[in-house]
């Protein structure tokens, strides 16, 4: 992909890594909120993961440095970002639209236009399939995430909101 820098190259994700999918949701929830439970997140994965719920990952090439045994390992690459893109419906329209569930960049690559290429990529695929828009959950207290995503050009259209039943 073009809009990556030098040495970064976008992959497409397969069902057969819902392992690494899992293990890239726990980097972004533990980061958010470090002593939170995450194991919940295996259950979204195995609910909502799919051949039509699409995955790229980002890979960088420098990772191609590290030998074992003086040999390169069958794949010594390691994706550094990765975005993972569900389905949704529109409740004011009954029109199924692309929804970012996971977008994650390791904190040594972002602000790099990583994640701004992958959301990009993932606005044309779902433009390709007929989406009119595209959507995404974003936590308030995560200030770089507002700022990309409003940056290109997202809005807020509804607001979620909860109430602890706990005493």
């Amino acid at each position: 992909m073009r809009d990556l820098p030098p040495d970064y190259r976008l992959l497409t994700g397969s069902t057969l890594d819902r392992a690494l999918l899992v293990k890239f949701m726990h980097r972004t929830y533990r980061e958010l909120f470090p002593r939170g439970e995450v194991d919940h997140l295996v259950l979204t994965v195995e609910q909502y993961f799919s051949k039509e719920t699409p995955l790229w990952w980002v890979e960088w090439s420098e990772a191609d440095l590290s030998l074992a045994d003086g040999m390169p390992s069958a794949r010594s690459l390691h994706p550094i970002a990765g975005l993972w893109l569900g389905n949704a419906i529109d409740q004011a329209s009954g029109d199924r639209h692309a929804h970012i569930f996971l977008l994650y960049v390791s904190p040594q690559h972002r602000r790099k236009g990583i994640g701004a290429t992958l959301v990009r990529y993932a606005e044309s695929w779902a433009r390709a399939r007929g989406d009119r828009q595209i959507g995404l959950q974003v936590f308030q207290s995560n200030q770089p995430a507002l700022n990309l995503y409003q940056t290109l050009g997202y809005q807020t259209q509804s607001l979620w909101l909860v109430k602890s039943l706990e005493e």
